[in-house]
C-alpha cells in the first residue's frame, strides 16, 4: 500500500505461494477510512462490495467492447496508479519478489519491510 501525497510505503503484506490480490486484501483485514479513495488494479475485481470508496477499471465484456467513457475512466485510473506502479518496480529490484525466495520463510516479511524502509528513507 502506498500513499499518493508523501510517496511512501505505508504496509506490505506476503503469503506463501500463490494466492489472488483480492484474496491477500481480505486475508490482511487492513481498513480504511471513510473519506479514503482506494485505486485497484483490475485483480481486485468485486471489491466494492466491500469497500465503497475503491475504484477498479472496467473489464470487456466477453464478446463485447468498451464505450469511450469507459476507456476514459480507465486511462484516468491508471494515469493516477503509474505512480504505485512505479514504486512496486522500485521493490523490483530487489529480486525478493521477483523471483523464488530460496531463504528462511519467517524472515521473509522482514527483509520485505526493510527494502521498504530503504524505499522510504531515500524519499528523504
Amino acid at each position: 500500500m502506498v500513499d499518493k501525497t508523501s510517496g511512501r510505503i505505508l504496509c506490505t503484506k506476503g503469503c506463501e505461494g500463490k494466492r489472488n490480490d483480492f484474496r491477500l486484501l481480505k486475508d490482511s483485514r487492513v481498513c480504511f477510512r471513510k473519506g479514503t479513495c482506494i485505486l485497484l488494479d483490475s485483480g481486485y475485481q468485486g471489491v466494492q462490495a466491500i469497500y465503497s470508496n475503491a475504484l477498479t477499471p472496467k473489464k470487456k465484456p466477453k464478446g463485447g467492447t468498451l464505450t469511450k467513457q469507459e476507456k476514459r475512466y480507465n486511462r484516468m485510473l491508471s494515469a493516477v496508479r503509474v505512480f504505485v506502479e512505479n514504486v512496486i518496480g522500485w521493490l523490483k529490484r530487489f529480486h525478493i519478489i521477483t523471483d523464488r525466495y530460496r531463504n528462511r520463510r519467517k524472515r521473509f516479511g522482514l527483509r520485505f519491510n526493510l527494502i521498504a524502509g530503504i524505499y522510504n528513507y531515500e524519499l528523504q
